[in-house]
């Protein structure tokens, strides 16, 4: 079993029950952990907050992360809450629906820019300003998707924006590597939460999946959770700048 008793984290992303963020919470404060949720507005304070009153400790706060006050605003809360941070998980996704329909040369720049933006340079935005307070060396870990190495249909931009956020995860990992602050994606199979319901063929993608994949079914949050756990813990401690595929082997397929 996993031991995270006295370590501190944050989350990105919690946005309901279903989401692959609250799995991931819910696995992590399992473990020992104690934890800070963000959430993007007043729209989702309500629903985080009464998700965050099942973890002992936890702590929650508006993170809009288009808005570099409120990430300043975040981390000096925590800062003064924990002291320190030992680990981040970034689970923050998001492009304009019309961006996710029709063709991807049709993609308008703001979408694009958009898209980029929330997707893949919160990572770079966070992860600069939680390692000052890694001081004991951490874990980030970000969720990504196999639409970024191949193309899916009606992925369109979020394909590229992960493409673009496998890579930061990469450069990231190099550069924070000498502070002993490790850097990883998961690639998880499409799993049916309120935001995977916005790509116009998500039960012909889960049906796909589930036929093709070794494992002849699709994966569950909590599988993706338990792998954020383990890139969290000491486990992991020689893994960085990967991205590792949750899928059930369904990228190792030709067809």
């Amino acid at each position: 079993m996993i031991d995270l008793r006295n370590k501190l984290g944050i989350i990105f992303g919690v946005a309901n029950k279903r989401s692959i963020a609250w799995a991931t919470a819910q696995a992590l404060a399992e473990a020992g952990a104690r934890l800070a949720l963000t959430y993007q507005n007043e729209r989702l304070r309500e629903n985080v907050e009464e998700l965050a009153q099942s973890l002992a400790g936890s702590i929650t706060m508006q993170c809009d992360v288009t808005r570099p006050e409120e990430v300043a605003q975040t981390f000096a809360r925590v800062r003064e809450e924990f002291g320190r941070l030992d680990f981040l998980i970034h689970s923050i996704a998001y492009a304009p629906r019309e961006a996710l329909e029709g063709e991807y040369l049709q993609t308008s720049r703001e979408a694009f820019l958009t898209a980029l933006e929330i997707s893949a340079y919160s990572l770079t935005e966070l992860a600069r300003a939680a390692a000052p307070l890694m001081t004991d060396g951490g874990s980030i870990v970000t969720m990504t998707y196999y639409g970024a190495e191949k193309v899916v249909p009606h992925y369109n931009v979020m394909g590229v924006a992960k493409a673009a956020l496998e890579a930061s995860t990469r450069y990231l990992a190099a550069e924070l590597g000498q502070r002993n602050i490790r850097v990883n994606a998961i690639s998880a199979g499409p799993i049916q939460t309120l935001a995977a319901r916005g790509i116009g063929n998500l039960t012909t993608m889960l049906k796909h999946h589930a036929e093709r994949a070794p494992l002849r079914r699709n994966v569950e949050a909590r599988e993706v959770a338990h792998t954020a756990l383990f890139l969290c813990s000491a486990l992991s401690s020689g893994i960085t700048g990967e991205v590792i595929h949750v899928d059930c082997g369904y990228n190792i397929m030709a067809f």
